[in-house]
This record gives structure tokens, C-alpha cells and sequence, in this order.
């Protein structure tokens, strides 16, 4: 008995870490959660443990049967990976999430993939109908009709909260500077 007072009291005192007090879940991952999304190999990814958390992320919807604006769109994220070099896939990722679920399958987004020579750190997600839909309702890109998805890019930086949005179609050169003020934010 003398032994689980004295544990006890090590727990109130704090010489024994907590840990559960230490996972709580944060703001953002309360938000954003852990919806499981499928990459273009295959892979289960959470929306938020995965994909977000403490990374600078360009997000962005589309679909690969798109005969608008996703090519011109996603050939924009194309050049920004080149133009970001070795900070791609390290410091800076991109999340580009299928609105059409139902059709672009991880083999259809791998092809897709492919020809965008997209590297390390580039995801293009699908999944469930329902998880796919949820992800998108969070960050502001669902849309009833696959033909209407927004031609924004959302960059964040999820470490610090700054989060902004650009055209996805602008300049090359403009949307750099968005990442990379987003990439340079510290924080308060």
C-alpha cells in the first residue's frame, strides 16, 4: 500500500511523466483528422498525422480526366518542385487530393503521377468516397460537381498557423513567393 501512495505521489508531483497528457490531440489535428486517404502507391495516409503536421504543404484539388484547367493547374505545381529543389519532399510537400474518388484509383494517379515527373513529397490522393469528401470539406475544395473544383492552391505552414491561398493558374514566379513566405514564416 505504502508503495502506490508513494507512486502516487510521484505523479502529482511530476517526477513521473504524464504521457498522456502529452498526446492530446492538438487544434489542428482536432480539426483536420486523421481521415485516411490512399496515395498513388497504394498507401494509407492520415490527413493530418501524415500529411500535415509540422510540414509546409501546397494543397489542391483536381482530377486526372480533367480536360480543363487540372493539367495546366497541376503543370504549375510541376515547376514549382523544380524551382524548390532540394527543399521539396523535406521541407515543403504537396497535396494534390482527387475530387472524382470514384475513378481516379492509386494506379490512374500513379500514371498521372508520372507524367508530371512528380518526386519525393508530391501526393496524389484518393480513398474512400466519403473520407475523400470529408478531407475536402476541411480545407475548403469540395464541390458537388467534379467539373466545378477551385483552381486555389493552399499553402500552409502548419507549425506555425500561416496559412494562405493563391490562383493556382498565376505566374510561376508569383506562387513562389507565396511558398516561400510560407516556408520563411517563424512564427510569433
Amino acid at each position: 500500500m505504502k508503495l502506490i501512495a508513494l507512486i502516487a505521489l510521484f505523479f502529482v508531483f511530476g517526477l513521473i511523466p504524464v504521457h498522456a497528457q502529452e498526446s492530446a490531440p492538438s487544434d489542428a489535428q482536432k480539426y483536420f483528422t486523421d481521415t485516411v486517404l490512399i496515395n498513388q502507391d497504394g498507401e494509407k495516409m492520415r490527413f493530418y498525422s501524415d500529411l500535415l503536421q509540422n510540414k509546409v504543404v501546397v494543397i489542391n484539388s483536381f482530377f486526372a480526366t480533367c480536360t480543363g484547367s487540372c493539367l495546366p493547374l497541376n503543370r504549375n505545381l510541376e515547376k514549382l518542385q523544380k524551382a524548390l529543389g532540394e527543399h521539396m519532399g523535406k521541407e515543403v510537400y504537396f497535396v494534390s487530393i482527387s475530387v472524382d474518388p470514384t475513378v481516379d484509383t492509386p494506379t490512374s494517379l500513379k500514371a498521372y503521377a508520372k507524367k508530371l515527373n512528380a518526386g519525393p513529397g508530391w501526393y496524389f490522393l484518393t480513398g474512400d468516397k466519403e473520407n475523400v469528401d470529408f478531407a475536402l470539406k476541411k480545407i475548403g475544395q469540395f464541390v458537388d460537381d467534379k467539373n466545378d473544383h477551385l483552381n486555389i492552391f493552399i499553402i500552409g505552414n502548419e507549425r506555425t498557423g500561416l496559412w494562405k491561398k493563391a490562383f493556382g493558374l498565376a505566374q510561376n514566379e508569383e506562387l513562389m513567393k507565396v511558398v516561400e513566405s510560407v516556408l520563411n514564416d517563424k512564427g510569433q
